[in-house]
């Protein structure tokens, strides 16, 4: 297929898989890549000293052997309130990673030093207003995060998002995230005008992920009424399976967490400290046998039905793509 996703980024079909905290690893993106897809990693699961340049060093050599068209990326939060957000971006310049995905701040500092090496930047957007900053910036692409994603999910329906950003940028592609886990839903982002789509709930139910069995089941078994909003992890309202200990710790801030982080002088160093205390929640929730559950998950897991290797995963969403292009064909006729 070809779209301006894959002339972007080389690659042989339109998807990114998607970069989740604690879930991607270094087996997960090789596979994508020799899938013939965009695999991508927040930097912040590589944390401790070395890591980061370890796995990409790792990465670019894998790339290097690929047959198929495939790639690999990064997530970098550049909000102020990330403390590696500086060292993790000058680790990746130098690596020359060769796409980025920005989320939660202004992208100006990664878009003009990932230009200055020919590599790509796309920045989470969930409405038009910041996607014409990232635009004025000079993004390459719009990740579209729609309701029903995993993570921070956006307030709007994909169906009204997508074709809203290209008729507002048609010179940006669009990619689309949320709620996406088969290839009918691939092909319903592709006919809006996305030029491709961002997929991770699904893999988090594949044998490559190393999250406790127990998450992977309840991927398996929750149902889309299962997925709930929480402010409890980051601040920002950030979908989770509701677990018991889910419902136990409730999902919003009380009045004085609130004052924290709206005062304009608490507010820096609250959100911060809240986030890495819901780093260090999710950190313990994917280890096995642990019931102070907080598992991060999209309203897709409606759709998932088994765990599967990544590869498996993959060559069954180019499958059902190809078949939903055909049940189209065969309905104009």
């Amino acid at each position: 297929m070809q779209t301006k996703l894959t002339e972007s980024l080389s690659i042989d079909f339109p998807m990114i898989m998607a970069p989740m905290f604690l879930v991607s690893n270094k087996a997960m993106l090789v596979e994508g890549m020799k899938s013939g897809i965009a695999a991508a990693f927040p930097t912040l699961n590589f944390r401790n000293e070395d890591e980061l340049e370890k796995i990409l060093d790792e990465l670019n050599a894998e790339k290097l052997k690929l047959t198929a068209k495939g790639s690999y990326g990064v997530n970098l939060i550049v909000q102020k309130t990330n403390p590696l957000y500086e060292k993790h971006l000058k680790i990746c310049v130098a690596k020359k990673v060769p796409f980025y995905i920005t989320s939660l701040g202004s992208p100006k500092q990664v878009i003009d030093l990932a230009h200055s090496y020919g590599a790509k930047v796309f920045c989470d957007v969930t409405n038009l207003e910041h996607a014409k900053k990232c635009a004025d910036l000079g993004c390459d692409g719009f990740i579209a995060v729609g309701q029903g994603a995993g993570g921070h999910a956006g307030p709007n329906p994909l169906q009204v998002i997508v074709p809203a950003l290209q008729h507002k940028f048609p010179n940006i592609p669009v990619i689309a995230a949320g709620g996406i886990a088969d290839g009918a839903g691939i092909v319903s982002m592709l006919t809006i005008g996305a030029a491709g789509v961002s997929v991770g709930t699904r893999f988090i139910a594949s044998k490559e992920a190393t999250v406790s069995d127990e998450y992977k089941k309840a991927i398996v078994d929750s149902k889309m009424t299962d997925i709930v909003l929480t402010e409890k992890i980051s601040g920002t309202p950030c979908t989770i399976i509701n677990t018991p200990f889910a419902k136990k710790i409730g999902y919003k801030q009380n009045w004085f967490e609130r004052l924290l982080s709206n005062n304009s002088t608490t507010k820096k160093y609250f959100k911060m400290w809240v986030q890495i205390s819901g780093m260090k929640k999710l950190e313990q929730s994917v280890k096995p046998g642990n019931y102070n559950t907080l598992w991060c998950a999209g309203q897709s897991v409606e759709l998932i039905n088994d765990i599967l290797p990544c590869k498996d995963i993959i060559e069954r969403m180019k499958k059902e793509t190809s078949e939903a292009f055909s049940k189209l064909s065969d309905l104009m006729k």
